[in-house]
């Protein structure tokens, strides 16, 4: 886990999103979950999870399990041992759960989604599953497993009540010599109790002895030829159990491979929805993906605060509208989008630039507890999630791809490293101008905080206008009025605010975009009842000229040749190179390549495509694309055709109704044909494959 994850509070984010999952290698995996570079694999998982959301709503919860110690079970199967009866009833749960999931994902396929295709994946295999279920009870083979274990465990129980009728009448002819009244197993055999002074008198083997010694444990000879049979029958009990659990074992062991597909494919599913039960859990919304350097938060909410409780942010940071706002939310959104362009532009004129003007950095400021960490932690949070394929805490998003997220929030003191809050706080700000890139997120709490006021406004200022230079896109939090002057003048950085309510002195935790804030210390203090006069002397020391005393201690600890008004460069100090030119490199955003479509019939189906075929429009598979003669194979329910490109119309591609891996050989080939590939594979078998019968139309 990174200091990130935890700086963003997305550690606990996964712990919430852990605890909706329900198998262990799922919770591994949301361990080890990053933010993906891969603009295709994003748009896959968010997909998945829309879909998932909408199986949960309209569906319930699927009948996924946890799958415990099912792929030990295999392995023990696969080597040849023999399994245990507890062990193939488990065996037989997990074939339950498939063919329930299986039913599940039926019933889900009505609503037209991919992720219900899953089910072609999974193979309860009912002849394994119906088997167990027959032979083994309650973790016991059964006494109806075979006829051979139903008579042994007659003769067993008729045996045992014959021993017992024996040793019951030695008692009751031999009283005056029994020490009780009852028999008793001793190591294995049915012993009466028999006080010692009478042991000639009953004929018979002592087994045991009581701890005084005046009691002999000893097995009648009438009882002991009945032991002898008992022992028989025991020996070819247990051999006729071992028959039929090796037997359950070795049908298991060789559909080894179909029952990992199962299970791979349960836990993708559990993954995806797992995904879908945070988004229901969180009142969460699909974001839309882009590459543009765009965050455009509609109602943003952190996903860890109360929702009854929290007010909701609009943000806006990146590309304007006439250069790229992604058609996408313009069709969900367009009235949205009016307010946040209009907003954007009213913003533009309060601070004397032209509408519309792009800007890549974000200075928030405003009072102390005004919820200036919780905005940047819930923009940041929320790109992050999305980029993670999760839904995200807003009621709209337009969210860019993030080559990193770097952070710098808290006081980061470090006792056992000697670090005062100024010293960590720079330390983290160094290591984050090394490794950011066009493509970063910057977030920064309390910029240039820790140190004398003039020279922390120094140094806020300097680290802007390297966050600018890089071209990444940064939101920054600060106290300094020279940083807001300095957003409203830089081109490409504009001013937010925190609103507060000046009569009941609270913060309202809106942010208004294009206005600088205030502290209101003075405000705060005058309305609690400060005197004039102080305030007075208040405002003198903090915004009264600067003597040249003062400006002389000032200049002095500039490094030489260093202007006051200049200190928008490289940073120097104590002979420590901060010039950043040794940059980190960065990754890249890998874009999704664009689809070329040809005009071309023969690029018009590919495997896996759902076709309708005219005029009986009936729904079939393409097995085989178009040939040269503009011919393609279809497989029908009861057979595969070979029929003319111009008779049929695609009706759903492959692409949104199968994963990229699928195995297409569980729809187009036998059960019996795929079990003689797999066998062609392991060693030469002396057998053929022949394909299934067709027709041409």
């Amino acid at each position: 886990m990174t200091d990130t994850e935890k700086l963003l509070e997305f550690d606990k984010i996964k712990e919430i999103w852990r605890g909706l999952a329900l198998t262990d290698r799922t919770k591994t995996k949301i361990d080890e979950v990053k933010p993906s570079l891969e603009e295709a694999e994003v748009r896959a998982q968010l997909r998945n999870t829309t879909e998932a959301r909408m199986m949960l709503e309209k569906e319930g919860t699927p009948p996924l399990s946890a799958l415990e110690d099912i792929r030990e079970i295999l392995a023990v199967a696969e080597r040849g041992d023999c399994l245990t009866a507890a062990q193939l009833e488990h065996a037989e749960n997990v074939l339950t759960v498939v063919k329930r999931m299986k039913d599940y994902l039926n019933r889900c396929k009505k609503l037209e989604l991919s992720l219900p295709w899953y089910e072609e994946n999974l193979d309860e295999l009912p002849d394994i599953r119906e088997a167990i279920h027959i032979q083994i009870r309650a973790g016991q083979v059964d006494d109806y497993a075979s006829k051979l274990l139903h008579t042994l465990r007659s003769d067993i129980v008729r045996t045992e009540e014959r021993m017992k009728e024996k040793a019951d009448s030695v008692i009751r002819n031999n009283k005056e010599c029994m020490s009780d009244s009852f028999s008793v197993y001793r190591s294995g055999h049915l012993c009466i109790p028999v006080k010692k002074e009478y042991k000639f008198r009953i004929s018979g083997s002592v087994i045991d002895k009581s701890a005084t010694g005046n009691t002999l444990f000893i097995e009648p000879t009438a009882v002991a030829k009945y032991s002898e049979e008992l022992q028989l029958l025991r020996i070819d009990e247990d051999n006729e159990e071992r028959r039929i659990l090796y037997t359950l074992t070795a049908m298991l062991g060789e559909q080894g491979e179909v029952m990992e597909q199962n299970i791979r494919t349960m836990e993708k599913l559990d993954f995806c929805f797992s995904k879908g039960k945070l988004s229901l859990e969180l009142g969460c919304a699909a974001p839309i993906i882009n590459t543009d350097r765009r965050i455009v938060l509609k109602s943003a909410r952190h996903p860890l605060m109360d929702r009854r409780v929290c007010v909701p942010l609009d943000f806006r940071i990146g590309l304007r509208d006439s250069e790229n706002t992604g058609s996408e939310m313009k069709d969900r959104a367009k009235e949205e989008n009016t307010e946040l362009r209009n907003q954007r532009e009213q913003a533009g004129k309060q601070n004397g630039r032209k509408n519309g003007q792009e800007y890549r950095g974000v200075v928030i400021t405003g009072p102390n507890t005004g919820g200036k960490t919780v905005a940047i932690k819930t923009v940041a949070l929320n790109c992050m999630m999305a980029q993670c394929g999760l839904h995200v805490c807003c009621e709209q998003a337009d969210i860019c791809m993030n080559s990193n997220y770097l952070c710098d929030i808290g006081d980061g003191q470090n006792l056992s490293e000697n670090l005062s809050t100024f010293s960590a706080h720079i330390t983290n700000v160094l290591e984050i101008l090394r490794q950011v890139g066009p493509e970063s997120l910057v977030i920064m709490d309390e910029l240039g905080s820790g140190t004398d006021p003039a020279e922390g406004m120094g140094i806020a200022v300097a680290i802007l206008e390297e966050l600018k230079k890089s071209g990444c896109l940064f939101l920054v939090t600060t106290h300094y009025p020279e940083v807001k002057t300095y957003a409203e003048e830089t081109e490409g950085i504009i001013n937010a605010r925190m609103t507060f309510d000046k009569e009941s002195l609270q913060p309202l935790y809106k942010m208004v975009i294009g206005e600088a804030g205030e502290s209101c210390a003075f405000y705060i203090a005058s309305k609690l009842g400060m005197p004039a006069d102080m305030l007075e002397t208040a405002a003198k020391a903090a915004y009264g000229s600067m003597g040249s005393a003062q400006h002389h201690a000032f200049v002095h600890v500039l490094p030489e040749g260093q202007n006051p008004g200049k200190m928008h460069g490289n940073i120097e100090a104590g002979g420590c190179d901060l010039s950043l030119e040794n940059k980190a490199s960065h990754p890249k955003i890998k874009k999704q390549k664009q689809t070329i479509r040809h005009a071309d019939f023969a690029e018009k189906f590919r495997r896996g495509d759902s076709v309708m075929i005219y005029p009986d429009r009936k729904i079939g598979i393409v097995c085989e694309p178009v040939n040269e003669k503009g011919v393609l194979r279809v497989q029908l329910p009861e057979r595969k055709i070979r029929i003319n490109h111009k008779r049929v119309k695609l009706h759903v591609p492959a692409s949104e109704l199968y994963p990229e891996d699928y195995d297409f050989s569980i729809i187009f080939d036998s059960v019996e044909t795929r079990k003689l590939r797999h066998k062609m594979e392991r060693k030469y078998v002396e057998e053929t494959l022949v394909q299934g019968p067709e027709e041409l139309e």
